[in-house]
């Protein structure tokens, strides 16, 4: 089954057909760092990263990993190795913390863009996230916690996303 991001509100994954927010300037074939776009395309997910201090465990057949404080996501041009990595936030690199003080990280997803063999300056840090009040991202998508929890229990590894 795919995730279908149809529009900059609607994603669609099974039955199901979620309200969801996404970059602030819309959707782009040619994503570069900070255009605030979501790239269109297909792609695979990552793993389910969540704050265990927050939330609990919830049902998925993703791999999941706890956020940690330490935990940083490269969003840093000059870093060849590390760019659009997770990475240790005691490196002198630019990133995207993960432990954050708001809510919208406590589930993440990544999405699997600019994945394998990065280009640098491409866009980084792309993940399916949480939202409250729907208001365009910096490139994300955004789900409220309770649609965020429905799809989980729906996703295997092999689920795509096809963001149009």
């Amino acid at each position: 089954m795919t995730i279908i991001v149809k529009n900059k509100h609607t994603l669609i994954f099974g039955d199901f057909k979620f309200k969801c927010c996404v970059g602030k300037n819309g959707f782009s074939k040619n994503k570069y760092e900070g255009d605030k776009k979501t790239p269109t395309g297909r792609y695979a997910l990552g793993p389910l990263y969540f704050r265990k201090d927050r939330k609990k465990l919830p049902k998925t057949k993703l791999k999941v990993f706890e956020i940690r404080k330490h935990m940083g996501w490269c969003d840093d041009i000059n870093s060849l190795n590390k760019y659009n990595k997770l990475i240790n936030l005691n490196s002198k690199l630019k990133c995207e913390r993960l432990f954050r003080h708001d809510y919208k990280y406590n589930f993440l997803i990544p999405i699997k863009y600019n994945w394998n063999k990065p280009k640098i300056g491409r866009g980084s840090a792309i993940f399916i996230h949480l939202t409250k009040n729907y208001r365009p991202t910096a490139g994300c998508i955004g789900l409220a916690e309770k649609d965020f929890l429905i799809m989980l229990k729906l996703l295997s590894k092999k689920t795509e996303i096809q963001i149009l």
